[in-house]
């Protein structure tokens, strides 16, 4: 199985995680910064900026798309509950 590394640049960690992961769900396991209010209802609290590999990144969904805008987010944020790492090299930091 395909393989790629995620970096979270705010507590300096480094992870090598299989294709198809979601962001939110490494982040949680090593206790990265990133937030979340989903299980909450609060959609868009974990807006990930995207520092470097946003190429290795799954393709935004139409609804990932609809809650970046509405959160006014940047060209290289993503919800990391949303995106998944597809291999390469991915840094990111809360967003």
């Amino acid at each position: 199985m395909p393989k790629g590394s995620l970096t979270f640049t705010d507590v300096d960690l480094t992870v090598t995680v299989p294709a198809g992961t979601r962001i939110i769900e490494i982040s949680e396991k090593m206790g990265a910064g990133i937030v979340f209010g989903c299980r909450e209802g609060d959609c868009g609290t974990c807006i990930t900026h995207v520092e470097e590999g946003g190429e290795h990144l799954s393709v935004p969904s139409a609804l990932e798309l609809r809650v970046l805008k509405e959160n006014l987010a940047g060209h290289a944020d993503r919800l990391a509950c949303q995106c998944q790492v597809l291999g390469g090299a991915v840094k990111v930091r809360p967003g």
